[in-house]
């Protein structure tokens, strides 16, 4: 089961209370005082993993608490410090406070970690308050409350290419043909209810990962049928792939699918339908695909978008693997270069 939203409870463990003790042996019968510290609580950690694909474990348990630290005792004896809790998530996941609004952390590479939640600190044993003019003190500290922190797990895919098209464009066929992902295909819209990543593999070890995002219809910017659901999952590519049906086998034309498709991005998140774009020309072996080729060619002729005329059901994807390469290549060398 894909889950890409959740909402769990955080609390880091209470620190263990310092101890009030006297050393009493048979030769020492004021040995002064012995009291140990406390330990501290542990700490819930989150940290990012290419291992998780889904938030679907944060569904049946919504609460995590890290152990308390063990008291102080006598002999100056001190509680151990309690071990800290990791939860692993899946690689995108943003991490929001529910109460403050506040976003936590962003975790977009594997390995990230992020503090959510801290231990509180053990408390301090009557042997700490020892000085020339307090000889037995009974004073000591309990321990601090572990922080406590509801929080909203949020996970937006992260992949380099996005397909987006309307239902039964053959998003799912073509991710099939480039990759060894196996969504579910079917004559039916809406055969996919979250997005499956793929990874196209290269002779030089390269790899692109393209994910199939569910098909969107009009009005999705405002979650009209699984809108926000599907849209947010596009924000992280780096190359949107707009696939049409070019046979119009909806009753659909592929020229007014574009426009309504790049309208949607745009009033979801403005600048969105600017960024880096192919145009994949799908089912081109059906009567009309040519027609309608020739009319979309005529209609984006002024713009600097690539369309790739391919058939995924049988396979025939012209050069889509090199020119998704390559337009890749390019943007990660731009981004390498603005970021120094």
């Amino acid at each position: 089961m894909f889950v890409d939203q959740a909402r769990i409870l955080v609390k880091g463990g209470d620190g263990g209370n310092g101890c009030c003790s006297f050393r009493r042996e048979k030769y020492m019968p004021k040995g002064g005082p012995d009291g140990g510290d406390g330990g501290n609580g542990g700490s819930v950690w989150m940290e990012a993993t290419s291992d998780e694909q889904s938030l679907a474990s944060f569904m049946y348990q919504t609460a995590y608490r890290a152990a308390n630290g063990p008291g102080g005792k006598g002999s100056d004896c001190h509680g151990r410090n309690a071990d800290d809790i990791t939860l692993k998530v899946p690689l995108g996941t943003l991490v929001t406070d529910l109460e403050t609004g506040e976003q936590v952390a962003d975790l977009a590479e594997p390995g990230q970690r992020v503090l959510v939640a801290s231990g509180g600190r053990g408390g301090r044993g009557n042997a700490r308050f020892l000085s020339n003019f307090n000889r037995a003190p009974r004073r000591f500290e309990l321990g601090k409350p572990g922080e406590e922190r509801r929080l909203k797990l949020e996970l937006k895919t992260i992949s380099d290419v996005g397909l987006v098209g309307f239902p039964n464009a053959g998003k799912s066929t073509l991710l099939g043909a480039v990759s060894a992902a196996k969504p579910k295909v079917a004559s039916y819209p809406f055969t996919t209810l979250n997005p499956v990543v793929g990874v196209v593999e290269y002779p030089d070890y390269s790899r692109v990962l393209i994910a199939d995002i569910p098909g969107l219809i009009e009005g999705a910017h405002d979650n009209v049928g699984l809108g926000h659901a599907f849209l947010k999952h596009i924000e992280r590519t780096d190359i949107l792939a707009f696939v049409l049906d070019m046979a119009g086998t909806d009753g659909r034309s592929p020229l007014d699918d574009l426009d309504c498709l790049r309208n949607e991005l745009e009033l979801y998140m403005p600048g969105l339908s600017k960024r880096p774009s192919v145009i994949i020309a799908n089912k081109m072996d059906m009567p009309a695909s040519e027609e309608n080729l020739l009319l979309l060619q005529e209609k984006l002729a002024t713009e600097p978008v690539e369309i790739i005329p391919i058939t995924a059901a049988i396979g025939e994807l012209g050069d889509l693997k090199e020119i998704l390469k390559s337009k890749l290549t390019y943007i990660r060398a731009v981004k390498k270069s603005s970021a120094n």
